[in-house]
C-alpha cells in the first residue's frame, strides 16, 4: 500500500476517465468534493444548471460537466458525469491498512483453514473448521466462528461477527460491527414462561452482496436464511429468522423484516421500512421510507404508507387526510343547519 496519498494532474484524471480536458492541464487534483465547496485542490461534478452555478460561485479546482457546457473553470467534460465522478472517487478511495497473509496476533484454529494470500488482522479469530478463500480481508477484531466459509476477494471489516456456520460466497463485503448468524428470535409460551426455541440453521450470503455496519442477519431456525447474489443491505437492517432477499435487491437503514419473509429480486426498500412476519414482496417492487407491509405484495410497483398501498392511492389518502379538519368542519356546521331546519 502507499505511504502517501495519491493525487492527480487534471490531464492523467482526463485519460483515466476518456474524458476532454478544458483549462489547466496540469492542475493537480487532492480530493474529490461535493458541488458548492470553496476547495481549489477539489474536483466535483455537476448536471443541471442549479448544480453549476453552485460550482461557478465556489473556488473549486475543477468540474466535470457534459460535453459542449460553457463554464469558467478548469474542466473534464464526460457524457456521463455523475458516472465519471463515481470513477474519481475509486482512484482516491484508500483501503484500510493491512498486512497480508496471517498477523502472530491472530487468534487461528488449528483445524481452520485459510489460503495463503488471504490477510488475518491483529485480534481477529478463526474458529474450528472455518475457511477463507484467496485473497480475501479479515480485519483485526473480526470473530470468524465456528464451519464458517468465506470466498475469495472479501472483506470483513473489523468487530464483524460471523457466529457459526455462516457461508459466504465470493466478493462479499460487510461492514464493521455487522453481526451475522446469531439467533433468531423464536420463543414458545409454555403456560407460564417463554421457553427459547433452539435455532440451529444457517446464514448464506451470495456473491457480491455487501452487508452494512451494525446490520444482523440471524441464522435460521432450521434450514437457511439468505441473502442472493448482488443485493445490498445499508446500515441498522434486522432480517430474522428463515428470510430470502432475492438478487440484486437494495434495503436501505433501519429496515427491520420479520421471519420467514421472501422478498423478490431487483426490491427497492427505502429507510424505516417495516415487513410483517411470513408475507412475500414480488419482484421489481418500491417501497418508499416508511412503508408498513402487513401482507404479501403480489404485483410489481411503487407503494408506501402502512398498510403498503400503491403509491398513486397512497398519496391522494394523505392529501384527503390533510382536509379532514375542513370536513369534519362543513359536516358539523351542515348537521347545526339541518338542525335549525327541523326546528
Amino acid at each position: 500500500m502507499e505511504a502517501v496519498i495519491r493525487t492527480w494532474t487534471l490531464a492523467e484524471l482526463g485519460q483515466r476517465l476518456g474524458a476532454e480536458v478544458s483549462g489547466s492541464a496540469d492542475l493537480r487534483i487532492i480530493r474529490p468534493v461535493p458541488a458548492g465547496d470553496d476547495d481549489p485542490g477539489g474536483i466535483t461534478f455537476a448536471e443541471s444548471d442549479k448544480y453549476l452555478a453552485m460550482v461557478e460561485s465556489s473556488t473549486v479546482g475543477a468540474v466535470i460537466v457534459p460535453p459542449g457546457w460553457a463554464l469558467s473553470k478548469p474542466a473534464l467534460f464526460h457524457p456521463h458525469p455523475r458516472e465519471a465522478f463515481a470513477m474519481v472517487l475509486a482512484l482516491f478511495r484508500r483501503p484500510l491498512a493491512l498486512s497480508e497473509g496471517p498477523s502472530p496476533q491472530a487468534a487461528i484454529d488449528p483445524s481452520a483453514e485459510v489460503d495463503p494470500s488471504a490477510s488475518i488482522g491483529p485480534m481477529a479469530y478463526i474458529g474450528p473448521r472455518a475457511r477463507i478463500g484467496a485473497k480475501s480481508r479479515i480485519h483485526p477484531h473480526a470473530y470468524i466462528g465456528e464451519g464458517c466459509q468465506i470466498g475469495a476477494d472479501c472483506e470483513i471489516y473489523p468487530h464483524v461477527v460471523l457466529l457459526q456456520d455462516v457461508v459466504v460466497g465470493d466478493r462479499v463485503v460487510v461492514h464493521a460491527g455487522a453481526v451475522v448468524g446469531a439467533d433468531g428470535f423464536g420463543f414458545v409460551w409454555d403456560g407460564q414462561r417463554r421457553v427459547k426455541v433452539p435455532q440451529v440453521g444457517r446464514v448464506i450470503l451470495e456473491d457480491d452482496v455487501e452487508v452494512g455496519a451494525n446490520t444482523c442477519i440471524d441464522r435460521a431456525t432450521c434450514g437457511d436464511t439468505v441473502i442472493r447474489r448482488g443485493s445490498k443491505l445499508d446500515n441498522l437492517i434486522q432480517i430474522a429468522h428463515n428470510c430470502e432477499v432475492g438478487e440484486h435487491t437494495v434495503i436501505a437503514a433501519l429496515t427491520g423484516v420479520s421471519g420467514s419473509v421472501r422478498i423478490g429480486d431487483r426490491v427497492t426498500m427505502g429507510g424505516q421500512v417495516a415487513v410483517a412476519d411470513h408475507v412475500s414482496i414480488a419482484s421489481d417492487a418500491i417501497l418508499a421510507g416508511r412503508t408498513g407491509v402487513m401482507g404479501s405484495i403480489e404485483t410489481q410497483g411503487e407503494y408506501f404508507g402502512t398498510p403498503a398501498t400503491p403509491a398513486r392511492e397512497a398519496l391522494r389518502l394523505l392529501a384527503l387526510q390533510r382536509k379532514l379538519p375542513e370536513l369534519l368542519a362543513r359536516i358539523k356546521a351542515l348537521e347545526e343547519e339541518l338542525a335549525r331546519r327541523d326546528d
